[in-house]
């Protein structure tokens, strides 16, 4: 999974500006991919007391994450929520030419998911990239 995320990063034009909400997992890695392969960061945050969601150790890689970021747009939302991440989706989507998704191809367990942001950037008209390492299942 990694090694795609660092081929579609070199085949992609540069300025590489890559957005994303640095949550746990594929949006970190995605951020540490995009940075290492010379991008800038956008940081999109879904909501006030987004940072609260993490756990201890990826809340670190989150705050130095956030810290090399070029640019962050924090989104009107009191508090985390599925329409908080819904929105944040659709934002990523709106701004990106090109998605990059760490998905299963199945839909989304709730308002704001991986799925719904593959839609929406699909509906866009964004190359939509997605990675999914084989045999491999979410829980």
């Amino acid at each position: 999974m990694t090694q795609k995320i660092r081929d579609i990063l070199a085949e992609t034009a540069r300025p590489l500006v890559g957005y994303g909400c640095l949550a746990e997992g594929a949006d970190q890695l995605f951020a540490h991919e995009l940075l290492a392969a010379g991008g800038e960061l956008h940081v999109v945050i879904p909501s006030d007391g987004y940072e609260g969601t993490f756990s201890n150790a990826d809340r670190k890689t989150y705050f130095a994450l956030l810290d090399k970021a070029v640019d962050v747009t924090h989104l009107r939302f009191d508090s985390p929520s599925e329409e908080a991440y819904d929105a944040a989706g659709h934002w990523v989507g709106k701004h990106c030419e090109i998605l990059i998704a760490v998905w299963d191809g199945k839909p989304a367990r709730g308002l704001g998911g991986t799925a719904d942001a593959v839609a929406h950037a699909r509906e866009l008209g964004r190359t939509v990239h997605v990675v999914w390492p084989t045999g491999i299942s979410r829980a």
